[in-house]
């Protein structure tokens, strides 16, 4: 799906470089040949995945705040891209409820100083910019979502994501069309994966109980969520992107949902206890006592669209996520080189029939 011809040499500028995804995502693009440049703010946690790899793939990485408008011209300038994938992003929900104002100055402004920037640069011929599943107006009865239905937000970040869907949608009609240089959007599934150390997120959660010898607490054990190994979405991204360059005046989508295949629904418990069954272990979990945010007790996605039209469909089931998640940590724990095996992982998973 992911061809190399078509990004080795090509300048790349990935916002939020630093984080899990766009760590793992920087990595590949190196793999392939690409000049990667990266802008983002620096790691929030230690160990992070960025410092683990290492920047000597990196063309450019540039620590800076997507929300400073002068720090986004200048990475631009700096970076000349081809492509532009827009990954920084405050992706936290309990954060959101905390924070809600720097969630919306880094999802929705952030994302207008990146697209005001590049609507005055030249050689631009793709730009993607990532948001969320829960973008979608959720009313909680299990529906797959699809590109067509309604965009809405309960909590800070989902609407802070389904703000940049529109905002993004504005400049691709009113700037970008006349040039004839596709901006399209991508809706991914619950990311899991080797390197996330990511406060309240799950599999990170419970490598963290099992490291302090402790019983993991859920907040919301029943709820069900799309789960995906990080290397789906991005090899939807990646195929999307080449595809819109191929064809920048043709007829595909701009905005595709990336999830995993049809399964039933999967359960954060569920999830919790495949993953330490990867691990070897029985440690179980327990509810979290308090209150919590609300969350949606159910989320899924239709991925039917990247299959028509780009031709793409995940890999890796649930199971095989939580499995090649759970080795990348314990290859961690036993002092692996980590950058060796992040790309022996690549290298599997882009050689894997679907």
């Amino acid at each position: 799906m992911v061809t190399a011809n078509f990004w080795a040499g090509r300048s790349v500028l990935l916002t939020g470089h630093t984080g899990f995804k766009g760590a793992w995502a920087g990595v590949w693009l190196a793999s392939l040949g690409a000049r990667v440049h990266g802008l983002a703010l620096a790691p929030e946690t230690e160990p992070n995945l960025h410092d683990l790899l290492s920047s000597s793939h990196l063309a450019s990485d540039v620590i800076g705040d997507i929300r400073d408008p002068r720090v986004v011209a200048d990475a631009i300038e700096r970076a000349a891209p081809d492509i532009v994938v827009h990954m920084a992003a405050q992706a936290l929900v309990r954060r959101s409820y905390r924070d809600p104002v720097t969630t919306f100055d880094t999802n929705v402004l952030g994302t207008v100083h990146l697209l005001e920037a590049l609507r005055e640069t030249p050689g631009v011929k793709c730009v993607l910019v990532v948001t969320s599943d829960k973008v979608y107006e959720n009313r909680d009865d299990g529906h797959r979502f699809t590109e067509g239905d309604h965009l809405g937000g309960a909590d800070p970040y989902s609407a802070s994501k389904a703000a940049a869907e529109i905002i993004t949608a504005c400049y691709a009609k009113s700037y970008f069309a006349p040039r004839v240089v596709p901006v399209a959007t991508a809706r991914a599934g619950n990311v899991i994966g080797g390197g996330d150390w990511s406060e309240d997120r799950l599999l990170p959660d419970v490598w963290r109980a099992l490291e302090a010898s402790r019983t993991v607490e859920l907040r919301h054990p029943q709820s069900t969520r799309p789960w995906q190994h990080v290397l789906e979405p991005l090899s939807g991204y990646l195929t999307y992107i080449e595809q819109l360059c191929a064809d920048p005046q043709g007829h595909l989508p701009h905005a595709i949902n990336f999830g995993p295949r049809d399964e039933r629904p999967i359960t954060v418990a569920e999830i919790a206890d495949t993953l330490n069954g990867a691990l070897g272990v029985k440690a179980g979990w327990r509810q979290a006592p308090g209150e919590h945010p609300p969350e949606k007790a159910t989320l899924a996605i239709n991925a039917g669209l990247a299959h028509r039209a780009l031709k793409w469909r995940a890999r890796l089931s649930a199971a095989e996520a939580v499995q090649w998640t759970a080795d990348w940590y314990k290859a961690h724990k036993e002092g692996s080189d980590m950058r060796a095996f992040t790309l022996r992982q690549i290298r599997d998973y882009a050689t894997r029939k679907t």
